[in-house]
């Protein structure tokens, strides 16, 4: 969860919710807690490496709606995948004397490249890489946490420095992306030695503590650093708060964190979205090819998802990136709480907490719907066309493959 999203989206959040962005990142984290419940409960009733994709399926059925939306998510970790890599070649830029547009085009590539040639190998060693990794830039953010509050000015987070309502809650929504890393626990379920136990304890326990290091993350950034200077660090603005308190070594300490955790970002969403698009294959919403097996890795789907990757992060903006990938995972998350509250009964759930989690999805999502509509309606024109791709991507393998038992696959086949 500690990866790219904090990094890339930090300064463009903070500019739209002013002195309230701690209050932002609490709202963002609140969503994200209340769909973690639903994960949780859904992981251990049906543990398997499809994992999102097997709770919508199993409680609405196979058919163009739920194939759409499984679509939708494959390509939300693909704009997410883009995101992660355009914020390690921002930070890594910060590294060379000189920055031009064909060395960011190199880090880019390379910050996708890297990662999809260690996610070939086997997930013992993706593991250990991230332990380590993880282990690292935590301990960085902490020390800038703990050294930064010496230098917050009061000031600057005080209500008059904060947006209007709106700005609030749709920069709460745009970094959400910074929060969606914890889904992915659901596609390790079939690795981990005691799942009951230790699915719902790393939900929790992950979402809790970047709810706390992201709030205090962005009340140190706020405090720190005057608006027009946030302006003109907007693309590394951790890093430069760093600098009132550890000077030159803070930023340069930051550059290294933004660099290790952008990369294990990369790392773990092509982990999981190889074996995402690997399971949608499987269920017949994805053409057969990516549903093979090569030394026992979803290969197929691994390098076209890197592939697009590369293909939309070398082309696209940071800002359209960032809402369309905060879009795409508040649609999904409404749908897997929406399935919570359908199979209640075999999960164990609260409906009235799942009811909740659907209520707060879709509200973020109109909020920040409306927000890019007031302020940058042509964004929306993207994120029409991810959402009618996806559905477009189902028609097409529904009427060249079918399903099994239907001639084109577009009705409702129950999964129970």
């Amino acid at each position: 969860m500690v990866g790219g999203g904090i990094f890339a989206v930090l300064g463009l959040a903070v500019l739209l919710a002013g002195g309230a962005a701690p209050l932002s990142f609490l709202i963002a984290g609140v969503v994200a807690l209340l769909t973690a419940y639903s994960y949780a409960k859904l992981s251990v009733t049906y543990p398997s490496q499809g994992g999102t994709v097997i709770f919508i399926d199993r409680a609405f059925g196979i058919d163009l709606f739920t194939g759409g939306l499984n679509n939708l998510l494959w390509l939300s970790y693909i704009v997410t995948l883009s995101l992660y890599a355009v914020a390690f070649a921002n930070y890594a830029a910060t590294l060379f004397p000189a920055d031009t547009p064909v060395l960011r085009h190199l880090l880019i590539s390379g910050g996708i490249l890297v990662p999809t040639l260690l996610n070939m190998t086997s997930p013992r060693l993706i593991s250990r890489t991230e332990t380590y990794v993880v282990a690292i830039k935590i301990a960085i953010l902490v020390l800038v946490v703990v050294c930064g509050f010496f230098t917050i000015d009061p000031a600057r987070i005080a209500p008059a420095t904060w947006s209007t309502p709106l700005s609030i809650v749709g920069a709460a929504m745009i970094m959400f992306v910074a929060y969606e890393g914890f889904e992915l626990i659901a596609n390790t379920a079939t690795n981990v030695t005691n799942y009951k136990v230790t699915l719902p304890r790393a939900y929790y326990t992950s979402v809790i503590f970047v709810i706390v290091l992201y709030t205090l993350i962005a009340m140190v950034t706020v405090g720190a650093l005057s608006p027009a200077k946030l302006a003109g660090a907007a693309d590394f603005a951790l890093a430069e708060a760093a600098k009132p308190s550890l000077g030159p070594v803070g930023f340069g300490l930051v550059a290294v964190s933004a660099i290790l955790a952008t990369f294990s970002a990369i790392n773990a969403t092509l982990y999981g979205s190889a074996r995402l698009a690997y399971t949608i294959a499987e269920e017949n919403e994805l053409p057969p090819f990516l549903g093979k097996k090569l030394w026992n890795q979803p290969v197929a789907g691994l390098l076209l998802t890197a592939l697009l990757a590369l293909f939309l992060s070398n082309l696209a903006d940071l800002t359209s990136i960032s809402t369309m990938g905060s879009a795409g995972f508040l649609v999904i998350f409404a749908a897997v709480n929406a399935a919570n509250v359908v199979k209640a009964p075999e999960t164990g759930s609260r409906r009235s907490i799942a009811l909740l989690g659907v209520t707060a999805c879709l509200f973020a999502l109109v909020a920040l719907v409306w927000r890019t509509f007031r302020d940058d309606p042509e964004q929306l024109w993207v994120l029409g066309i991810m959402i009618a791709l996806a559905f477009v991507i189902e028609v097409a393998v529904a009427v060249i493959y079918g399903r099994p038992g239907q001639e084109a696959g577009f009705s409702r086949q129950r999964i129970d």
